[in-house]
């Protein structure tokens, strides 16, 4: 029996995309074997670098409910083996500090406290894992505007202040009263945001209660359970930025801070008060401790 060249034709083009469509799936199964053994790669570096202990946007959410949820990761089976889509450790990045201080009637130092506070961090082994956003003279946009745009880790604000209100800065190039913030419209703001700071630091008189009831919005706040010196409030923040840029955990900072202020003959070493969740350990919280195989990220 003869075969046509026609025939001929159509089974040469039936075999050359049957071979087409094997090479295809060659460099799939190849590519999916490339990215096993990349996440695989991944995986055993985010181990060994220990960054599950850092409480970034990426690894600690808070949703409105005030409820921690833990990074998670999806996964989906490849040839019979588990391949995770997502890594439950986040990336790592420098921990952006928003400082506002405000002092309306003139008689609060708190520039030369943000400028202390620069010149600790500047002085630290992780100096280059900070970024600092400061504003001496705090306006309630300051506030607004550093948390959608900065989008800090940390919020520091150095000033006045009761149990149940802050005292911001007015636009104003002179000497004034102030813009009273209650801590209800404080707590507000930053639950606003869709990534709420990690730790609250109120370095100003009294401010111990608002802290506290704070934790729900962030899972770490500081606050003084009494009035504060201007030399006790700045030795504090100095000592204690400069002890978090060392690698320290967020207990040793606040411990050592108040040591500061004891072994330096002040008076006040016994306010700073440390708040945090009840399933979060502040001792084991690293907020400044970089892995040793990356670069800062900016």
């Amino acid at each position: 029996m003869s075969i046509s060249p026609e025939s001929v034709a159509h089974h040469e083009a039936r075999a050359d995309l049957a071979a087409h469509s094997a090479g295809l799936w060659t460099a799939k199964a190849a590519g999916l074997g490339g990215e096993v053994l990349e996440i695989k790669a991944r995986l055993a570096v985010a181990e060994a670098s220990g960054r599950t202990e850092f409480p970034s946007h990426a690894g600690y959410g808070h949703g409105r409910e005030g409820k921690a949820s833990q990074g998670h990761s999806s996964a989906t089976e490849v040839g019979g083996n588990t391949v995770f889509q997502e890594l439950p450790t986040p990336k790592p990045e420098k921990l952006r500090l928003l400082m506002l201080g405000a002092g309306p009637e003139g008689e609060l130092r708190v520039a030369r406290e943000q400028s202390r506070i620069h010149a600790a961090v500047r002085d630290a082994t992780h100096r280059d894992w900070v970024e600092m956003d400061p504003h001496p003279a705090a306006t309630t946009d300051h506030l607004l505007t550093g948390l959608t745009r900065f989008r800090p880790h940390v919020v520091h604000f150095s000033g006045h202040s009761t149990e149940d209100l802050l005292v911001f800065e007015k636009d104003l190039d002179r000497r004034h009263h102030g813009a009273v913030v209650t801590a209800e419209a404080f707590a507000r703001a930053l639950a606003a945001v869709d990534e709420p700071p990690v730790l609250v630091v109120l370095n100003s008189c009294a401010s111990a209660a608002q802290a506290e009831k704070l934790i729900g919005t962030v899972p770490f706040a500081i606050g003084m359970s009494a009035s504060i010196g201007d030399m006790d409030a700045i030795a504090y923040a100095a000592r204690f930025y400069a002890t978090l840029c060392e690698g320290q955990s967020l207990r040793a900072a606040n411990a050592v801070a108040k040591s500061a202020i004891e072994l330096a003959g002040l008076t006040h070493h016994d306010l700073p008060t440390l708040f945090h969740a009840p399933d979060v350990n502040p001792a084991g919280i690293h907020l400044v401790k970089p892995p040793a195989e990356h670069s800062p990220v900016s």
